[in-house]
């Protein structure tokens, strides 16, 4: 008797639920708790660390099948302390709206949105579910968003650190965390206005949820923290009752029959799939809608993997090599390029726009998709596209330009430390951290900025299909959100992933419905580990670079020059914002509920 191949077994493998036996009725689970991750783990050790985190597009993706399936009889949300981004709630509110529209029912239920702390991003998602459930217990900190930024130059002062960094123009404040004292007044009101239209967001949408004005949403946000008992009274929530309780509605609403509790990304997944994921899946026959991340800070070359415990980088021959992968794919209809990008070098971020401008010259489509930042060196990459959208919350813009360094000269001869500088040419030492800049330097370095802020602007003008005055009005290096980037005509539409798949269809003339979206490369952590046979092959798009750290100007070695800091001080990473990776890099800001991680 001849035993089935593998190949024979997979479609039955597929269709396998994980309980086996007779299809049974499904009460999806979203669990929060455990976050969620925009793009697939890049390495082994990625992957350990994001072990059982659901992907967002997977969640998006699953609720949208989901809907259709006359098998799943509702969806219960355990929201609790998720680390959530505004960006991320709007994509799953989305999603949640539309497997409501199919007349399903939703729960959301929480041990509490926040604990005398924030829970706007929580709260935000849950208010899209069909009733709200809160433990007796616990609080609404709908307390509306806030924003910190950090300045060391008293401390550098006393530790006789020089910086000499310059930036275009008065928006782009990330040389602030170094040259000033306290904060200047357009950075104040670029913060001020972020702040206020994520609130205006978060208000719109909690009072047309809940059936409120928006003066009550108001209301709550200048009383909040609130008591479960006080959230109830003012209509925020719906029951208050633990999560059996909450759980045993939902169960009872199924019927008769007891349902299955599964994860939503878990729903129509055999065995062989969540074993290996990505790995598992067959190309098919359908047209295909590629879909390209790029997650992390821009850098030249393959990139450094991000650091091996915060998460991945964007290299710019990694990511082209994955657009020329999509052009040359006869299957692939049209590209999503997604972004979770801060910004970076100036030259990596040039190098990708070139390749989506080929790819769209070859006559495939490619859309933008902006996560929670496009910023800087992010935007620069989206501005290319045939179309652009963010979601209201998105941080995106920022475009402006910083470079220089810091002189610590001083410094270390306070610690008894001298270090000598020789050079064999007139600029070979300019950028060392040890001599500071002379006036012929100075004016290399600012000729430089003027340069790359005219390329920067002009490009985003011929982009957007705008005149350059009025594109540099909106630059100066201001940070927008996603909601006021598109008054300013800077994206094309509000939307999340699925609306940009949407969107790809539309260019691409395909049918949603008939189209597979892949994501290329297909996520293999471990291929990255063989050889590459050139920079067309397949597995230059995947993980598997060099380690060394690149940097944005000929001459600067590593660690000197505006990323000395991190080197001497590595903790400010985590505590003051994003790292510096280049001179197309967001401004260090924390902005919890805004930016991811912070």
């Amino acid at each position: 008797m001849r035993l089935p191949t593998p190949a024979a077994l997979l479609p039955v493998l597929r269709r396998t639920p994980l309980g086996g036996g007779a299809r049974e009725k499904v009460l999806l689970e979203l669990d929060l708790g455990r976050g969620v991750a925009e793009s697939p783990p890049g390495s082994p050790l990625e992957a350990l660390r994001s072990l059982h985190t659901p992907l967002l597009r997977s969640l998006v993706e699953q609720l949208g099948k989901a809907a259709a399936d006359p098998d799943v009889v509702g969806l219960i949300a355990t929201v609790g302390e998720t680390p959530l981004t505004m960006a991320q709630s709007a994509e799953l509110r989305s999603a949640v709206a539309a497997f409501r529209g199919a007349g399903k029912a939703t729960l959301a239920w929480s041990p509490s949105f926040g604990e005398l702390g924030p829970g706007n991003t929580g709260y935000h998602l849950a208010a899209a579910f069909e009733e709200v459930w809160l433990q007796p217990s616990g609080a609404v900190g709908l307390v509306g968003f806030a924003g910190e930024a950090t300045f060391l130059r008293g401390a550098l002062d006393k530790l006789g650190i020089q910086p000499q960094l310059s930036q275009r123009y008065e928006y782009k404040t990330a040389a602030d965390l170094f040259m000033r004292e306290e904060m200047s007044e357009p950075h104040r009101e670029m913060l001020t206005r972020l702040i206020e239209s994520t609130t205006e967001t978060l208000v719109a949408d909690v009072a047309a949820d809940r059936g409120l004005t928006e003066e009550e949403v108001r209301a709550v946000l200048a009383d909040a923290p609130l008591r479960a008992a006080d959230a109830h009274e003012r209509g925020l929530v719906d029951v208050l009752g633990y999560r059996d309780q909450a759980y045993g509605v939902m169960r009872n609403r199924a019927g008769s029959t007891e349902p299955t509790l599964r994860y939503v990304e878990r729903h129509g997944t055999g065995r062989f799939d969540a074993l290996l994921g990505p790995m598992s899946r067959l190309p098919g026959h359908k047209p295909v809608i590629g879909l390209i991340q790029a997650t992390g800070p821009i850098t030249l070359g393959r990139g450094d993997g991000g650091s091996p415990l915060s998460g991945s980088s964007v290299g710019s021959d990694t990511l082209t090599a994955a657009l020329r992968a999509a052009g040359r794919d006869e299957h692939v209809r049209a590209v999503v390029l997604r972004i979770d990008s801060p910004g970076g070098s100036y030259i990596a971020s040039d190098v990708i726009r070139r390749e989506i401008q080929v790819l769209r010259e070859s006559g495939t489509p490619v859309v933008a998709s902006m996560a929670s930042v496009a910023a800087s060196g992010g935007y620069f990459i989206a501005m290319p596209c045939d179309t652009v959208l963010a979601s209201p919350g998105t941080i995106t813009g920022s475009i402006g330009v910083l470079a220089g360094k810091n002189v610590l000269r001083d410094g270390l001869s306070r610690l008894g430390i001298v270090r000598e500088t020789l050079a064999g040419a007139p600029r070979a030492a300019m950028f060392s951290s040890n001599l500071p800049f002379d006036e012929d330097e100075w004016a290399v370095l600012d000729a430089w900025l003027d340069d790359v802020y005219a390329d920067f602007t002009a490009k985003a003008a011929a982009d957007r299909g705008m005149d350059v005055e009025e594109l540099r009005t909106l630059a100066k290096g201001r940070v927008w959100s996603g909601a006021d980037a598109h008054r300013h005509g800077l994206v094309d539409t509000l939307g999340g992933l699925d609306q940009a798949v949407e969107e790809a269809c539309r260019l691409a003339r395909v049918e949603r419905r008939k189209v597979e979206v892949r994501g290329i490369p297909r996520h293999r952590p471990l291929q990255g580990l063989f050889p590459r046979e050139s920079s067309e092959a397949v597995e230059a798009t995947v993980w598997g670079g060099s380690g060394i750290t690149r940097t944005p100007l000929p001459g600067l070695s590593v660690g000197e020059g505006p990323a000395l800091w991190r080197r001497l001080l590595p903790e400010l990473g985590a505590l003051w914002g994003t790292p510096y990776a280049g001179v197309l890099s967001l401004p260090p800001v924390r902005l919890p509920g805004l930016l991811p991680g912070a």
